[in-house]
């Protein structure tokens, strides 16, 4: 019964009383609530102590209120959880790029999962892209149709694969392109059936959390999707981005920063100690003012 009663702590932390049903609304619904309350954080991998990434692992630190971690650790506790809710999900190969010139990689970055059996009559396959693990990504699950697909006044589009696009198929469940929101860091992703498995994902996740090179090790970065509102905090910038605008400032000083981590951002960090406040700030610090000399480039 360990699974029932960690089921029932990982609702209760996203903030839902009943369970869901294994249907399109529950699927909206888990993803809007996870999305809002469990935010996108690299705070362990910065403070250099990582946490796994494999899906129990991820889903016990949801339910126990902690700190769920980055694109792999956020799908694969959202896979837990779905899966344990009925809904039938598989996972692709994700290559997030953030310039022109990264589209056409192969490293997988990003754990891709596909919710199938659910179809509506704008996706009558039945396919649904949910995503915890993009940081600024959609709020609710994406129809694997071609086209652009409105979220809260956001406009996110999917195209084909690139091997599909030069075939002339129509864009399916195991390969497309995804052209992210206007404004946001990331350019977009490709999602492909190149090897996703566990060890390629825990190989991946270990370059991520553990090269000197990552940039996941250089600068905090928080994100939460509220609806329409994208929250950021990164570095020693806060960020609310809407569909209508950003709004956007530095936070000048200690109490500021770690209230909109942990008032704002939600982030849980009852684990951080003094001198990891205090080293994290001074790096923090430190970053911001290089980054203020360079042009904020």
């Amino acid at each position: 019964m360990v699974d029932a009663g960690r089921v029932a702590d990982y609702l209760a932390r996203i903030g839902l009383t009943d369970v869901p049903d294994p249907d399109l609304a529950g699927l909206r619904q888990v993803h809007r609530a996870h999305v809002a309350r469990i935010p996108y954080d690299n705070l362990s991998t910065v403070l250099r102590r990582p946490d796994p990434a494999d899906g129990p692992a991820a889903a016990a630190r949801a339910a126990s209120g902690g700190r769920v971690g980055y694109c792999f650790q956020q799908n694969g506790a959202l896979e837990w959880l779905l899966t344990r809710l009925g809904f039938s999900v598989s996972r692709r190969h994700g290559h997030v790029w953030f310039r022109a010139e990264e589209q056409l990689g192969t490293s997988l970055n990003h754990l891709v999962l596909v919710v199938s059996g659910l179809p509506d009559d704008d996706n009558p396959g039945g396919h649904w892209w949910a995503d915890a693990g993009l940081g600024e990504g959609f709020a609710e699950p994406l129809p694997l149709v071609r086209g652009d697909h409105l979220v809260d006044g956001w406009s996110f589009g999917i195209g084909a694969g690139y091997g599909a696009q030069a075939a002339g198929r129509p864009t399916g469940p195991a390969a497309w392109t995804y052209r992210h929101l206007p404004g946001g860091v990331l350019g977009g992703v490709v999602v492909t059936s190149r090897d996703h498995g566990a060890a390629a994902v825990e190989e991946a996740h270990r370059t991520l959390s553990g090269s000197e090179d990552s940039p996941f090790r250089r600068v905090l970065a928080t994100q939460r999707i509220d609806g329409p509102r994208l929250l950021t905090v990164r570095g020693r910038v806060h960020q609310v981005l809407t569909p209508d605008g950003r709004e956007q400032h530095d936070l000048e000083s200690y109490g500021a920063w770690r209230a909109a981590l942990v008032d704002d951002l939600l982030l849980p960090v009852d684990d951080v100690t003094t001198e990891e406040w205090r080293w994290l700030w001074d790096r923090t610090v430190v970053a911001h003012r290089a980054w203020d000399e360079a042009g904020r480039p």
